[in-house]
Order: C-alpha cells, then sequence, then structure tokens
C-alpha cells in the first residue's frame, strides 16, 4: 500500500482515545477499576502501518484472526506488542501459532488443545488459551457447548504446557447492544461456577467487540476485541 493510500495517523489516534475513554466510563458505572480491562485492538484485514499508527497512540495488544496473516504482519511490525489469536484455530496451524501469540482465545476442542500442548512441549513454553463457549443456538459457530464445558477444562487442566485463562464468546447479533447482557452474563456464570468447581484461577472474560463492548465491560469483560471503532470498516 502506497503511504498516500494510508489513513492519517490521527484519525487512528483518535479512535483508540475514544474507545479508552469508553471503557473507561463503562467501569465508572459499575465500580470496576479500567486497569482490569485489557483492550484487544483487532486489526485483521488492516495493514501494518495501521498497526503502527495505533502503537504510536500506546495501544500495545492487537488480535487477528488468520494465523498466517497475523505471522506476516509481526514480522513488518517492529515494535514491542502482544498479539492474540482472536478467531478460530485450525489443529493443523497449531504449530504456526504456538509460541507466537500471547494468548488463543477461540479454543473450543480436546484434540486441539492436546496439539497445542505437544507443540508447546516442544518449543518449551506454555501456552495460554482462552476456551470459547458457545451461547446462542447457531451450530455453525465455533465454541463449546455450555453443557460440555466443564469436560474441556479439565482436559485443559491436565495439560503441562497449556495455560487456561478463562473463557471467551461471541453472542448471536443484536440490533442493540443491551440485547447482547444475557450472554455476557451468562459466560461470567459459567465461569464463576466451574472456578469453584475446579479451583482454578479462570481471571479473564474475552467478550464484546466494537458494538456491545460497554455493556461487556458491565458485566465483567477482562478483554474487548475492538476493531471497527478503531480500524474502521475491515476489507475482505
Amino acid at each position: 500500500m502506497k503511504s498516500a493510500d494510508r489513513p492519517p495517523a490521527e484519525p487512528i489516534a483518535a479512535a483508540v482515545a475514544a474507545v479508552r475513554i469508553r471503557i473507561e466510563a463503562a467501569c465508572a458505572r459499575c465500580g470496576r477499576d479500567p486497569g482490569g480491562v485489557t483492550l484487544v485492538a483487532v486489526s485483521k484485514t488492516k495493514p501494518a502501518a495501521d498497526v503502527v499508527q495505533a502503537v504510536d497512540a500506546g495501544q500495545t495488544v492487537f488480535g487477528e484472526n488468520r494465523v498466517q496473516e497475523a505471522l506476516a504482519k509481526q514480522a513488518e511490525v517492529d515494535r514491542d506488542v502482544a498479539w492474540h489469536l482472536v478467531g478460530a484455530l485450525q489443529r493443523n496451524k497449531a504449530r504456526h501459532a504456538v509460541g507466537a501469540f500471547a494468548l488463543l482465545h477461540g479454543i473450543d476442542d480436546s484434540k486441539l488443545l492436546r496439539e497445542i500442548d505437544r507443540r508447546a512441549a516442544a518449543r518449551g513454553i506454555r501456552q495460554a488459551v482462552l476456551l470459547q463457549v458457545r451461547l446462542g443456538d447457531e451450530s455453525s459457530k465455533s465454541g463449546v457447548d455450555p453443557v460440555d464445558l466443564p469436560a474441556l477444562i479439565d482436559d485443559a487442566a491436565r495439560l503441562d504446557h497449556v495455560e487456561l485463562r478463562g473463557l471467551m464468546t461471541i453472542p448471536p447479533p443484536v440490533e442493540r447492544a443491551e440485547q447482547a447482557r444475557p450472554w455476557f452474563v451468562r459466560l461470567r456464570e459459567l465461569r464463576d461456577a466451574e472456578a469453584v468447581r475446579t479451583d482454578l484461577d479462570l481471571f479473564d472474560l474475552s467478550m464484546g467487540m466494537t458494538g456491545d463492548f460497554e455493556v461487556a465491560v458491565e458485566e465483567g469483560a477482562t478483554l474487548v476485541r475492538v476493531g471497527t471503532a478503531i480500524f474502521g470498516a475491515r476489507g475482505h
């Protein structure tokens, strides 16, 4: 992309600042410390130059959906930032993803967990993951059914090179942000119940995107995945 085609830095910087203000306001409404919410700027389909502009605005955590696109972008962005994989991970891509991302958000399968564990063991690391929970009646969407979540958590807990940090969800589409609240409440309740059952520190809740992240923060999100509100509409 030619430099003349890139959006000016100021709109991205202003957008990052605006999203942070909205997170702080949501925290104030529910009595939370804004320091407990991490903004994951979802940069999928956007050029590395946009990521650099966001970094210059103080953003340090970025989310990508596709492993290969993310790895190429990481090579271009020579900055001290953390990369999260927020999309589903295919088992045959695990060898590329393990160690390349600080956190894998969309894990929903025991076989995939074991492959991650195997790849992490080979690298001598522990790979941090979140388990994606499918809360709506959407059979095409990734995620473990809530009834199967305890077994998947138990599987993750048995793996020496997997660090289970919590849960993630993508609610069914809604017209208004407030309509997503029951899904966020449900994920928090599932996390709390599993933390009691297992005595695991399932701290993180990855929930909320551009259209509903403020509601998610009010219901306990520790990670919000915001793309469009920072980088504008995505390409394909």
